[in-house]
């Protein structure tokens, strides 16, 4: 069976998609939540194989749980279920780790088969953009001002955030001490004047946007 939690502010959709889910056979929902702070606490406990992750919430948003979510245990896959169609989200969706992004309007059995999918290990993101992405944050080419006041060091660690990759995972890459990795990542937000890596990375994607 694979395991599901829901997150999703309106009580009349997480029951809808509980039901279509469960009704495929093989897939269980062992959790569901309408706030983002309760699900981030509660999902890394149930250890869910995939966690359905409503875009916008009224504390916050599910691209942030998955990045939190994914820092604590990154076997957990998030899917990203959303009803606007928004670049900078699908960015942010894809430095936060997710393994998929998908629209609300999609149809009940494309989103069994995406979970199914998702849970296999597959990703639902276009390989093109995630790509596109990278290619930004790694050229070094025309890098706008903001950018410029990082050190090569601060560049390969938000190379790594647009990887999806925890501290932990970043700190084992490049043998640094975790706290370490923790400090680099801090100094990178403290340069760009923001306050969470999510936006950082959208940030750092909308620039290097302009500059090619």
């Amino acid at each position: 069976m694979i395991r599901v939690f829901l997150l999703d502010d309106h009580e009349v959709v997480r029951r809808g998609l509980a039901d279509l889910l469960t009704a495929s056979g093989d897939i269980e929902v062992v959790g569901e939540s309408g706030l983002a702070q309760e699900a981030a606490r509660r999902i890394p406990a149930l250890r869910p194989d995939v966690a359905i992750l409503d875009a916008r919430l009224p504390d916050g948003n599910g691209i942030d749980v998955c990045r939190d979510v994914r820092a604590v245990d990154s076997s957990i896959k998030g899917l990203i279920l959303t009803s606007y169609e928004d670049d900078e989200a699908l960015f942010a969706a894809i430095m936060a780790g997710a393994a998929g992004y998908v629209l609300k309007q999609i149809r009940g059995t494309d989103l069994v088969d995406a979970v199914r999918r998702v849970a296999a290990g597959q990703s639902l993101l276009d390989p093109a953009i995630t790509t596109r992405v990278l290619e930004r944050i790694r050229s070094g080419v025309e890098q706008p001002r903001e950018l410029k006041s990082l050190t090569e060091q601060e560049r390969r660690i938000l190379e790594y955030v647009a990887e999806g990759l925890t501290n932990r995972e970043i700190a084992g890459k490049m043998f640094l001490a975790e706290k370490t990795v923790k400090n680099y990542v801090s100094s990178v937000l403290a340069k760009l004047g923001l306050e969470r890596r999510t936006q950082a990375a959208v940030l750092a994607t909308r620039l290097l946007g302009k500059s090619h």
